[in-house]
């Protein structure tokens, strides 16, 4: 009795709450792939669990995915006299560092601090890809001026980021 309030104590305690159904579900999926490996001598593969259960394919993935444990970032995945690798190592995005995003506020408030002919020519330029003399067209100016305004703006802005 005391193991059973155990459970259910950290079952509703959990920091990740399975529903009731995905939970019966996932031990129909696993009674399944008992009895199809003890059938055919092999485990059998998410689609013909899911066709022995009448259920779709993704709903087994879903369910076996839903009772495993949860696993720390910081779990050691590998060791090697000492060194060791974690499971954070292993899904990092090299793209999206702290440094990235410290880069990414600076532009933004460099950004904030031109004028709007400034953010308009930059905008047409760099996000749009048109060309200085589509640029001069659009705005109203000739190239010449366009060129000089985007040099300024880019000096601008990369002395307003390293300030």
């Amino acid at each position: 009795m005391i193991a059973g309030e155990l459970r259910r104590f950290l079952r509703d305690h959990s920091a990740l709450r399975v529903s009731r159904s995905m939970r019966d579900t996932a031990y129909r999926v696993l009674q399944a792939k008992e009895k199809l490996t003890a059938e055919t001598g092999r485990e059998p593969d998410m689609e013909t669990i899911a066709k022995t259960l009448d259920i779709p394919r993704q709903e087994v993935v879903f369910a076996l995915e839903a009772i495993c444990d949860p696993v720390s970032l910081y779990e050691p995945v590998y060791s090697d006299a000492g060194e060791s690798a974690c499971v954070m190592d292993q899904i990092g995005d090299p793209r999206n560092t702290d440094e990235h995003w410290l880069e990414q506020i600076a532009l933004e408030e460099a950004m904030r601090r031109l004028t709007a002919r400034e953010k308009r020519i930059l905008s047409l330029r760099f996000y749009d890809g048109h060309t200085q003399m589509e640029v001069a067209k659009e705005v109203g100016i000739s190239q010449a001026q366009v060129s000089r305004l985007e040099k300024n703006a880019i000096r601008q802005i990369k002395k307003n980021i390293s300030a």
